[in-house]
């Protein structure tokens, strides 16, 4: 398969209803805000997502979830101790770090689209360790809230194991929080000349897409309930060059958002328009 031969630049619009699309923890598990008030999502959140998408298509994934995990692994380390290939380098004592890159690109398609760091100690037993640092071509930007959004807070009673004979009972107080409605964007990139370094293929960036279309499915919690997250519409840019016609940034710049009421608070309350750019059409899909 052919590596990308074209930058690919593309836009994500989606909606939140009573849901907490991204806890802080270090905030109570409050909706992230930024200090304007919009409502934020991580690009680390967002890419756990396209992780999890591209499990399902039945991809190979090095940083699996706990509670999504596909083989018997407890570490990144034994991931990779796995790999004949790699468990090989990382025994010998001169590691290369252009070849354990090249291996494990190939190995794992979230390696090859968001890069990856591989820092392991030497083990006593085995053999030597490794510090091998992987950019991926695939940049992800934090989804931010068109508006300033509400959090509402409520709180509950969550029943935990308490040991026998105990003197209080199993409920305890906590805090829920959500964000009663939003409409959030997010932006990226994929990079051709990164691409030729990991092998990011044509084919990888449609997975990309069909990720990004479908990006909420099979995410559901008690944070966030079915149907809560959805995608609307996913504007795609593909370039006619490696390089590109034009800046990412002005790409990015001439998605234009109109506000049709006063007070927004759904999808439809907004109006997303496309500026031209000569030479360079753009693909808007639907979410699903």
């Amino acid at each position: 398969m052919a590596t990308l031969s074209k930058k690919i630049d593309f836009a994500v619009i989606l909606s939140v209803t009573k849901a907490n699309p991204n806890g802080d923890p270090l905030n109570g598990n409050r909706p992230r805000q930024n200090y304007d008030g919009h409502g934020e999502i991580s690009d680390v959140a967002l890419k756990r997502k396209i992780r999890n998408r591209l499990q399902d298509m039945g991809e190979s994934i090095f940083v699996q979830s706990n509670d999504r995990k596909s083989d018997a692994f407890n570490s990144l380390r034994e991931r990779a101790d796995a790999n004949a290939e790699l468990e090989k380098l990382l025994k010998s004592k001169n590691v290369s770090s252009e070849e354990f890159a090249n291996v494990a690109c190939r190995e794992w398609m979230d390696v090859r689209s968001f890069g990856q760091v591989f820092a392991f100690k030497a083990d006593k037993s085995t053999g030597g360790g490794v510090s091998v640092g992987v950019r991926g071509p695939v940049s992800i930007h934090t989804a931010t809230s068109i508006d300033p959004i509400d959090i509402t807070s409520m709180q509950i009673t969550k029943s935990v194991n308490s040991e026998a004979g105990a003197s209080r009972g199993s409920d305890t107080m906590g805090m829920k929080h959500r964000v009663d409605s939003g409409v959030y964007m997010f932006y990226g990139s994929i990079n051709t000349q990164l691409a030729e370094k990991t092998g990011f293929t044509n084919e990888d960036a449609d997975k990309i897409k069909q990720a990004l279309i479908t990006l909420f499915e099979n995410d559901a919690s008690s944070a966030r309930p079915e149907g809560s997250l959805e995608v609307h519409k996913v504007f795609w840019w593909e370039h006619h060059s490696k390089m590109g016609q034009y800046s990412t940034a002005k790409v990015h710049r001439s998605l234009l958002v109109e506000k049709l009421v006063e007070e927004p608070k759904a999808y439809t309350d907004y109006q997303f328009t496309v500026l031209p750019l000569e030479g360079l059409k753009v693909e808007q899909l639907d979410g699903r």
